[in-house]
């Protein structure tokens, strides 16, 4: 469920982001820039703990699993902005002007014109992203989340049986990061196809 939430908060920060990187105005491009710059430079595990420790102090409590999904969601938010900034650079810029001479506003076209033709270009890395992020749930567990690998950390304390535990857990993530790395590669195939 951390990986489901995360991901979706870092698709809408990605998205947002994205544009603001590849609009014309210079302050929405230093705020991209910031963001990605700090987020990409700085560990995973540092701003989570960062988040879950930091938060309190200026009176924000947020649950762990909130923590998490904050966590992997702002992280990997930042990667995803990279992917579709260049997916929006990738589209010829007489996209953007023919949807602006048919009075589309700049937002408009962005989001009628170009975003789709992007869909295209960022799907194969987007999905790249959502492996990553469904392994780096595992960081969690060093805040006590409900991930993988918290659980099956637990699990193998209890049992004084890491091996077996550390195994499962790998292929349970084997078990959720290949198919999607499949489905992946087949809409990849099928977008080829049709373009």
């Amino acid at each position: 469920m951390v990986s489901v939430l995360g991901l979706c908060l870092a698709l809408a920060l990605g998205v947002v982001f994205g544009v603001l990187g590849s609009t014309h105005l210079k302050l929405f491009r230093a705020i991209n820039r910031v963001y990605v710059e700090f987020i990409q430079n700085t560990p995973l595990v540092i701003q989570v703990f960062f988040v879950y420790n930091g938060l309190p102090h200026i009176g924000l409590m947020l649950p762990v699993f909130s923590v998490g999904v904050l966590g992997v969601g702002v992280y990997h938010g930042a990667y995803i902005a990279e992917v579709v900034r260049a997916g929006i650079q990738a589209i010829h810029r007489g996209q953007m002007e023919a949807a602006l001479s048919q009075g589309f506003s700049y937002w408009g076209a962005m989001r009628h014109v170009i975003l789709p033709q992007a869909a295209r270009v960022v799907l194969p890395p987007l999905t790249n992203q959502a492996v990553s992020l469904i392994k780096n749930t595992s960081v969690l567990a060093m805040i006590a989340g409900g991930d993988l690998m918290y659980r099956a950390d637990s699990w193998s304390a209890g049992n004084i049986y890491y091996g077996p535990a550390y195994v499962t857990a790998g292929l349970l993530y084997l078990l959720l990061c290949f198919p999607l790395a499949q489905l992946a590669q087949y809409l990849e195939r099928k977008m080829e196809v049709s373009a």
